[in-house]
């Protein structure tokens, strides 16, 4: 019994012969794609595929990022100042000349470049007045009505008491003295240059007009210059021509 179940039953009986192996037939590997890359020893088989891991750029660091965000917003205002300066200068050159109302006089004048509106004391008897630094004044005064033909005597009147409360020169010379015409308004001008014995004193020049208005009443003009000087007695002459 033991023996019938412990006899091999394969191979079978008669063919007890052992049988050689057949021969392995070398199995070849798939060449490598392409694409895929080459080979490294040294590197691991995630980084053949995937490639080689790359470093990270570097953040920039907080207190540079301060700096330039910084430097720009002052680029920036440095460009709205600019833009502002330059709006502002345009403006100025392109701005109307600055204008005197004097409705208690009767009358309203341009300023010449460098010239401004000025405060007359209430005493002086003068409504409004403008200048040019220490330099030259013009102020203006209304004045009772006067005929046309006695406009000559009245300004030789005017002329001869604000020199002597004005100038007090030692020598004054009369250097203009003419009927006039501004605005429609017939009128008369005279003109007179003060000198001094002292060397401290420049010489001065004074300016008095006397123009006749649409209401019956007549406008006082005074200008005054000192030291005399060409640009002085033309802004003078630019103020009291243009009177309207």
């Amino acid at each position: 019994m033991n023996d019938q179940w412990s006899r091999r039953v394969w191979p079978p009986a008669d063919d007890d012969t052992p049988k050689p192996m057949p021969p392995l037939t070398p199995t070849l590997m798939p060449a490598p794609a392409d694409d895929a890359p080459a080979p490294d020893n040294d590197l691991p088989p995630s980084a053949v595929w995937y490639g080689t891991p790359v470093e990270p750029p570097r953040r920039m660091p907080r207190w540079l990022q301060r700096l330039l965000v910084a430097g720009a917003a002052v680029a920036v205002a440095a460009v709205v100042i600019g833009g502002v300066v330059f709006v502002i200068l345009n403006r100025s050159e392109t701005a109307p000349p600055a204008m005197v109302a004097d409705p208690l006089a009767g009358v309203s004048y341009s300023l010449p470049p460098e010239w401004t509106e000025g405060v007359v004391a209430p005493v002086t008897g003068f409504t409004s007045v403008a200048a040019r630094g220490d330099l030259a004044t013009v102020m203006a005064r209304p004045e009772a009505h006067v005929e046309p033909d006695g406009l000559g005597p009245a300004v030789l009147d005017l002329s001869s008491l604000y020199a002597k409360l004005l100038l007090h020169g030692d020598k004054v010379e009369v250097v203009d003295d003419r009927d006039i015409t501004i605005g429609g308004r017939p009128g008369h001008t005279r003109a007179v240059r003060a000198e001094y014995r002292d060397v401290v004193n420049q010489p001065a020049f004074m300016r008095v007009t006397l123009l006749t208005r649409p209401d019956g009443k007549s406008t006082v003009l005074l200008g005054l210059a000192h030291p005399d000087d060409p640009r002085s007695r033309a802004d003078i002459e630019t103020v009291m021509t243009g009177v309207h």
